[in-house]
């Protein structure tokens, strides 16, 4: 969870963004049990103690993991959200994993004011990434 958790945190740090403003996480949420308990686990240590927690989903489960492609593909997903206003949601969620306490968009979407959303892409290997939007 560590390598995720830098790349948040520095994703943030170079953005000169306090995580208390983001409003909407897109996970990189491949549907695995080791990678979405990671990466949970990362969410949850960066976003701790916050009472409005960012919403959380992830749009694999719209469009499918894409490989090289769906790094861009969940960008357009944040880009979309902040200019709309509507996170979309992980569909076909049927039952919370006791690791994932996150604040979960499931089935439907949520209209909610999103200033900015953070993208992570999280690969094999340790190489991961992480984009932040943010509305103009």
């Amino acid at each position: 969870k560590e390598g995720a958790k830098r790349a948040i945190e520095s994703a943030l740090k170079d953005a000169r963004l306090n995580f208390s403003k983001v409003n909407y996480i897109n996970a990189h949420g491949t549907g695995t049990i080791l990678n979405d308990k990671i990466e949970s686990l990362a969410i949850n240590d960066v976003f701790y103690g916050l009472s409005d927690c960012p919403s959380v989903s992830s749009t694999k489960s719209l469009h499918g993991h894409l490989i090289g492609g769906a790094g861009a593909i969940e960008l357009l997903a944040c880009l979309m959200a902040v200019n709309q206003n509507v996170i979309p949601p992980t569909i076909n969620f049927e039952e919370k994993d006791p690791f994932c306490d996150l604040n979960l968009v499931i089935n439907n979407a949520q209209e909610k004011k999103v200033d900015y959303a953070l993208s992570n892409a999280f690969a094999f290997g340790g190489a991961n990434s992480v984009v932040i939007i943010n509305k103009f």
